[in-house]
């Protein structure tokens, strides 16, 4: 059953978050994971939306999703996004 990690991200410091995107693809690229989707426009269909750049990204399991962002490798780097832009995230259970 795929897992869906869905994150949007609000910008707070961009030398910082650089220092993430410097590095993240090479960890994310040791496990299972697809980017699906990256926008730093998102349109707005409803509401209000304080963020500037939308992720999605699918796991084949809650598995493959625990053991990439659990990882020692994640989280040497995590701290550059933490300090680099708010976040919210949450991990969805596909249908299939």
């Amino acid at each position: 059953m795929s897992y869906y990690f869905m994150v949007q991200i609000e910008m707070i410091d961009e030398d910082e978050y650089q220092k993430y995107l410097d590095k993240v693809d090479e960890v994310f690229s040791k496990f299972n994971g697809k980017y699906l989707a990256v926008d730093d426009s998102p349109k707005i269909i409803e509401g209000t939306w304080k963020y500037s750049r939308s992720v999605l990204i699918e796991f084949e399991s809650e598995n493959d999703f625990n053991s990439w962002y659990f990882s020692d490798d994640y989280q040497s780097i995590i701290k550059h996004r933490l300090e680099g832009a708010y976040c919210d995230f949450v991990l969805v259970k596909g249908l299939k």
